[in-house]
């Protein structure tokens, strides 16, 4: 079996969730399972195994699982990147787009020096919406984003091709089409 329809059949599919029409693509499966856990992170990081890379920055939730699996990969440190008002340090935030209005992350102001190179990751790729701001909101404190990467890309809807016009390199392990 190749690694993609083996880490593929490890994602489950739930149908209309979180709205009618929508096919939800949980990776609790993926996460629960030992050997796709290991295989996916291991992939994610391939590409720069042997790189020096300073810190892996996940966005919340899921992003905070995989990131810090991938930061222990790469002996980075890891950085959270939360929903406003979740940390207790001074923060720096950005504002975003979200399908029905405006949602806010922030980071610790001073996870981040200037020039590091960062590696940011999530769960999965759809609009590109969350990654894009949390690229902006790495770049305004000076980090150098290395790369995104993602268990799941969503092509039709754009995220990817998004993050690569701000040349940022997009690593994703597999690619669902729809929404």
């Amino acid at each position: 079996m190749d690694f993609e329809h083996d880490l593929r059949a490890s994602v489950r599919t739930i149908p209309d969730y979180p709205k009618p029409g929508i096919l939800f693509r949980d990776i609790t499966t993926l996460l629960g399972d030992a050997r796709a856990f290991r295989r996916a992170v291991d992939q994610l990081v391939h590409p720069w195994a042997g790189s020096k890379i300073d810190k892996v920055a996940g966005i919340e939730a899921r992003g905070f699982i995989l990131g810090g699996a991938v930061a222990h990969q790469v002996s980075a440190g890891f950085v959270p990147i939360r929903k406003k008002g979740k940390l207790p340090h001074t923060t720096v935030r950005i504002a975003y787009s979200l399908e029905y209005g405006i949602d806010e992350m922030e980071m610790h102001a001073d996870a981040i020096h200037p020039k590091e190179r960062v590696i940011l990751v999530d769960d999965l790729i759809a609009t590109g919406g969350t990654a894009e701001a949390a690229v902006k909101l790495l770049r305004q404190i000076g980090a150098n984003v290395v790369a995104a990467c993602f268990i799941i890309d969503l092509p039709d809807l754009g995220g990817a091709a998004k993050l690569r016009a701000m040349e940022v390199p997009v690593r994703t392990l597999m690619a669902f089409d729809g929404h």
